[in-house]
């Protein structure tokens, strides 16, 4: 009983630092444009330091996309992830704004984004991989 007690508790932690991946200006990007993608964290009781996050971009062919955990395709950011509250009522997030390549296929393409935290007081590292639908214009 202890051990599934355990097990439980650490599976919920780690889902509580889970993020989730917006595009606020809409699923339709162009091509060569400079788009938006927001990194949200909820907030969560246990404690957590992010280490960062990649963000890339991967077209979708025939209707079949590859899942973002097997690979992010070309990598439009790489670096430090640094959530803030910017309304008051609001979860903690991050933009980021990337240039979608220019010879990217039109269609259906997947916006990845891999987050790499540690949590706990031990410093349990954590990574996931999550990822949102986009239209290429």
């Amino acid at each position: 009983m202890k051990t599934f007690a355990l097990l439980t508790s650490l599976a919920a932690t780690a889902l509580a630092q889970n993020v989730f991946v917006n595009l606020p200006e809409g699923p339709n990007i162009a091509a060569g444009s400079d788009v938006i993608v927001q990194v949200t964290r909820p907030n969560s009781l246990t404690g957590s330091r992010e280490i960062a996050v990649a963000i890339g971009i991967q077209p979708c062919y025939n209707g079949r996309c590859l899942p973002a955990e097997s690979t992010l395709g070309t990598v439009l950011y790489n670096g430090p992830y640094t959530p803030q509250i910017h309304e008051w009522s609001g979860l903690p997030y991050e933009n980021f704004t990337v240039t979608v390549p220019t010879d990217l296929a039109k269609g259906t393409a997947i916006v990845g984004v891999a987050h790499a935290t540690l949590i706990g007081a031990a410093n349990w590292a954590f990574l996931e991989v999550v990822n949102a639908t986009a239209t290429v214009v």
